[in-house]
């Protein structure tokens, strides 16, 4: 796939295309090498609150890391930003305006000064750190965000969607870090 002259929704189309279909078993296997990684990484081994995300069209699930006893923060979506709420094994769960699991309305909120790593959901991430969303921005404008763009932030995607280079756009923010179940690379 050459994907300097295809446009982000084309990538985009592609990309969760494959995604969807990887058989159950190995998209488990392989969220699995993902947390596995996570866990040993020393940017995740400090991070005592944690901003992450409940899978949704077959992202890389998460799930194995949240029993390990930090602080819990899941976005729900307002209007056309992200608002981090405190959530805790057990804690009751609805589904927000995309389909996606969110953590009850009335769950804390989280404040940015409390927050010591964003695991950023994507489609692809490319070698220099920058992310292919969904097309909604709502991180692109979380991470531009005076409050929030000093946290260190870490792109959580399956290995083939980890490209030479993705399409990029003036408000593009890059990465920290990107996990896969192969690798996790440091951005510069």
């Amino acid at each position: 796939m050459n994907q300097s002259s295809i446009s982000k929704k084309q990538l985009r189309r592609q990309l969760l295309k494959q995604r969807q279909l990887l058989e159950e078993k190995t998209w488990q296997e392989k969220s699995d090498l993902i947390c596995q990684n996570l866990q040993s990484f020393p940017l995740f081994q400090e991070a005592r609150t944690i901003l992450a995300y409940f899978s949704f069209r077959q992202e890389p699930m998460l799930d194995s890391l949240f029993t390990d006893g930090r602080c819990w923060g899941f976005s729900r979506c307002v209007d056309q930003s992200l608002v981090w709420h405190l959530w805790t094994p057990g804690d009751t769960l609805e589904k927000g305006n995309y389909g996606i699991l969110e953590p009850h309305r009335d769950a804390p909120i989280l404040n940015p000064c409390e927050v010591d790593l964003i695991l950023v959901p994507a489609v692809a991430c490319d070698h220099q750190g920058y992310r292919l969303g969904y097309g909604g921005g709502f991180y692109d404008r979380l991470l531009s965000s005076p409050q929030w763009q000093d946290i260190p932030t870490l792109g959580i995607i399956f290995d083939f969607a980890y490209i030479s280079q993705v399409p990029v756009d003036p408000w593009d923010r890059k990465l920290n870090a990107i996990c896969t179940e192969a690798v996790i690379v440091t951005v510069d």
